[in-house]
C-alpha cells in the first residue's frame, strides 16, 4: 500500500520566494512531486478567498511565501 502524501500548493511571490524556488530548480535540487508552485506578482495581494477555494478543491495544505 502506498503511503499517503498531502497535496501542497505553494503560492510564491515573484520578487522574493519564487527566485529561491527557481534557483533550486537551476541547481537541480528536487522537491517532492506533491508540491505545486504558483507564482503570483505579490504575496501580499493573495485574496483569502483564493486560499479557501484551493482547500475546497482538494489541496491539503498551502504555503504562502513572500
Amino acid at each position: 500500500m502506498e503511503e499517503w502524501q498531502p497535496k501542497i500548493l505553494a503560492i510564491l511571490c515573484n520578487w522574493c520566494s519564487y527566485a529561491g524556488a527557481d534557483l533550486a530548480g537551476v541547481s537541480r535540487m528536487q522537491y517532492p512531486p506533491n508540491v505545486r508552485v504558483l507564482r503570483v506578482p505579490c504575496s501580499g495581494r493573495v485574496d483569502p478567498l483564493f486560499i479557501v477555494k484551493s482547500l475546497q478543491s482538494g489541496f491539503d495544505a498551502l504555503l504562502v511565501s513572500g
